[in-house]
């Protein structure tokens, strides 16, 4: 493949793993420290780290799980579980599942957010307007969904 840059290649530097992950340099760092990146080769020359397939594609594994709001607890477990193979299926399946039911509660919650600052955008509109009408049952619609916020506390 001639003229490749070596981002295709994946003998990556950690400016080009930072930008193709999303993790800053200081993250891949940590995560390489704390064993989560196993051992990153270095340039024989200059020592610098450079990022062969194989760590370019756990990198990028652990960028997706990081997104998903995944812990680094969570991340290590998923590795440990990786590491066992099919035997660990059962596991992987319930510590996915879990993380989706998280994230599941986190959009809920967001969506709860989402509905209070449009309610009360409605109540400044209806003041805006002089709209009587509307500023009560915007009035109305956030304390509905304050009620909202409140029955989640009590249930959390």
């Amino acid at each position: 493949m001639a003229g490749a840059t070596s981002e295709h290649t994946g003998d990556l530097t950690i400016q080009q793993m930072a930008r193709r992950s999303g993790f800053s340099e200081p993250t891949l760092r940590y995560y390489e420290k704390i064993g989560l990146l196993g051992e990153v080769a270095r340039d024989e020359s200059s020592g610098h780290r450079r990022y062969e397939p194989a760590t370019v594609d756990r990198v990028e594994a652990l960028a997706c799980l990081r997104s998903s709001g995944m812990t680094v607890s969570g991340m290590r477990r998923y590795l440990d579980l990786l590491a066992e193979g099919d035997a660990a299926a059962a596991e992987q399946r319930d510590l996915f599942a879990a993380q989706a039911d998280k994230l599941a509660a986190d959009i809920e919650q967001l969506q709860l957010r989402l509905t209070y600052l449009r309610r009360k955008a409605d109540l400044w509109n209806a003041r805006v307007r002089g709209d009587a009408d509307a500023e009560k049952q915007a009035i109305d619609d956030i304390t509905h969904v304050m009620n909202q916020f409140t029955l989640k506390d009590r249930t959390n």
